[in-house]
């Protein structure tokens, strides 16, 4: 097919986003997110127009993940959530769901290791016979209670398609509602999961969600080659934070497709509020990250990148509730000088302001200026 017929194509079926921030991020080495968090997090995730929030994991009664479950679906309801039921055993799924019916859980997602090597290691037999009869047991149960069913491939990815192709067939057949193939381990390059996802979208009444891991800092195109190939849904985390190496960063995603593919049904203005909270709550601080809704996204150090932005910028800062932001050391000048006392009501001589603010610079070693500390300086140096 001709390109442009691809992206014809694309802009008829773009996908539908889940986020799972409160599922995959809140489960990776020392994070924990609070009630408080949870709910502002889901709040905007719904806000930006995420359609689906993912909470939470239960393998059996009292979840630990009670209180981050109910916190969001007091936030943005228990239709607009989905948490993760591990799958080991039938015993162990029929308990696991009782807790999901007690916390009043609508959408559930199956993690059930498909590859041999996961499968050998978590359900004991690496037998595919055994793995259909079990996904299909669980999905017939889940059905039976009335939960939305989306099962998964966990370390889909690495499965063979001889292998995976006949488990995805099983699960629809059984009932389920979408099927998730998890890049647990990322393996794949973005030409490799267009074949992939090929060949499951190819089965009849399929409906496919791709959850990306970020470990070779592909998961946002390997999510759009799924697209590509018919998937209908993303799985992302906000901040890319997660386990493995992170999952598909959900501003990078939202952007990409609003720049790629033309998509503006998502508000962007929350993206750059929800990093900052994600990031907190899984104490990273200020550690680098990339993408546009970081500290660093729209910070400049050249008066033309702050006078004329909109030649240097892919999206405008303020689409993504973002700010633009002056950072220099060694080269101030008089234009960036006047950029970061604009509307700031301080009267200095700038050119001489600049020499003079230069001078401290360099007495001070050079430490790093922003628009905050040029405002406080030319207070200072006025009152002189």
């Amino acid at each position: 097919m001709a390109p442009a017929q691809h992206q014809s194509d694309l802009a008829e079926r773009l996908p539908h986003l889940s986020d799972a921030t409160l599922r995959d991020s809140a489960h990776m080495a020392g994070v924990e997110f609070g009630r408080q968090d949870a709910a502002r997090i889901a709040d905007l995730l719904v806000r930006t127009g995420v359609e689906l929030v993912e909470v939470g994991m239960i393998s059996g009664p009292d979840s630990k993940d009670a209180d981050l479950i109910l916190a969001t679906h007091e936030a943005v309801g228990p239709e607009r959530s989905m948490s993760l039921v591990m799958v080991r055993d039938r015993q162990q799924v029929e308990a696991a769901l009782l807790e999901a019916k007690r916390l009043d859980v609508r959408h559930v997602m199956f993690s059930i290791p498909t590859s041999e090597q996961h499968a050998g290691l978590k359900l004991a037999s690496p037998s595919l016979k055994y793995l259909n009869a079990l996904a299909k047991a669980a999905i017939g149960t889940a059905k039976d209670l009335g939960f939305h069913v989306t099962f998964s491939g966990e370390d889909g990815a690495r499965t063979p398609k001889e292998r995976l192709v006949p488990y995805v067939a099983a699960g629809f057949e059984a009932g389920a509602d979408r099927f998730r193939l998890a890049e647990t381990v990322a393996c794949l390059s973005p030409w490799q999961m267009e074949s992939l996802i090929g060949e499951i979208t190819a089965i009849d009444g399929s409906e496919i969600e791709i959850h990306s891991h970020n470990m070779l800092g592909m998961a946002v195109a390997n999510s759009l080659a799924a697209v590509r190939a018919g998937a209908r849904w993303i799985s992302a985390t906000v901040g890319g934070i997660g386990e493995r190496g992170g999952n598909a960063p959900l501003a990078e995603l939202l952007t990409s497709l609003r720049v790629i593919h033309g998509d503006t049904r998502f508000d962007l203005s929350h993206l750059t509020e929800l990093s900052a909270l994600a990031l907190r709550g899984a104490q990273l601080g200020e550690a680098f990250q990339p993408g546009p809704t970081t500290a660093h996204a729209f910070a400049y150090e050249l008066p033309g990148q702050l006078t004329h932005p909109e030649a240097y910028e892919t999206l405008p800062a303020e689409l993504l509730g973002n700010t633009r932001e002056l950072r220099v050391r060694t080269r101030l000048t008089p234009a960036l000088v006047r950029w970061a006392l604009e509307d700031s009501g301080v009267q200095v001589d700038v050119d001489a302001f600049t020499d003079w603010l230069t001078a401290q610079q360099e007495n001070n070693g050079r430490h790093l200026l922003d628009r905050e500390g040029i405002r406080k300086a030319a207070v200072d140096y006025s009152s002189r």
